[in-house]
């Protein structure tokens, strides 16, 4: 199936869960996604989008474009991002790859989502994430809101995929910032996920300070210091 024959993602799970939680009065719906998690090098991003309900029924309109980041070409994402911050409140969490080494993937990942969460200043009311685990519980977001993780749900519900090309897009521009610094290992094209060029890389020029030391990275060569 083609993105353009893709059936589009809509709010009807978000007003699904205004209508359970809150059906009378303004309720918060955020979507959540990460993105980066499997790559070698770079930080972990979670971007969270927000959807305002009153009474159950959405008072936010987001661009019809809006799909999962994934099925969107790079241009297309960064035409859209800037749309999608004007409908709706936005904001992204961060974790670093020294942060990942230290936590691991899955504290990390309820690090950045801790601190999307608090950079949209927003009551909460219900978080919709995409994947199959919960990794809000590790870090005890759960008591603050309704948490539903949904598989697809970056495919199905607009505010996730709303929320991925957010976190797409502030990551790319990251990765290419860090790539002026480090072009050897090609973080503009490959975003910091392990291409056979970076892998390289890695073989020839050992680990940089912005990858993941506690991962497989098949180091052969001293890595440069961390300082």
């Amino acid at each position: 199936m083609t993105t353009r024959s893709r059936p589009a993602p809509t709010l009807q799970v978000e007003t699904g869960l205004a209508r359970q939680l809150r059906p009378h009065g303004e309720a918060i719906i955020v979507g959540l996604d990460e993105v980066g998690r499997g790559a070698l090098a770079g930080p972990v991003v979670i971007g969270a989008c927000a959807i305002r309900m009153v009474d159950a029924e959405p008072m936010t309109v987001l661009p019809p474009e809006v799909r999962d980041s994934k099925l969107l070409t790079p241009r297309r994402r960064e035409a859209l991002a800037p749309r999608i911050r004007q409908a709706a409140p936005t904001a992204s969490g961060w974790a670093s790859a020294a942060e990942i080494d230290e936590l691991g993937i899955l504290p990390a990942l309820a690090r950045a989502a801790r601190r999307a969460l608090t950079a949209l200043e927003l009551p909460v009311h219900a978080i919709l994430l995409d994947g199959s685990v919960d990794v809000l519980a590790r870090d005890g977001l759960g008591a603050q809101a309704s948490v539903t993780v949904r598989v697809g749900a970056d495919r199905d519900c607009a505010s996730v995929a709303a929320a991925s090309v957010v976190a797409k897009v502030e990551r790319d521009a990251h990765m290419q910032r860090l790539d002026a610094d480090a072009p050897q290992y090609g973080w503009a094209g490959n975003k910091g996920y392990g291409s056979a060029a970076h892998r390289q890389a890695l073989r020839e020029y050992g680990a940089h300070p912005e990858h993941r030391r506690s991962w497989n990275l098949g180091l052969d060569a001293p890595t440069l210091p961390l300082a």
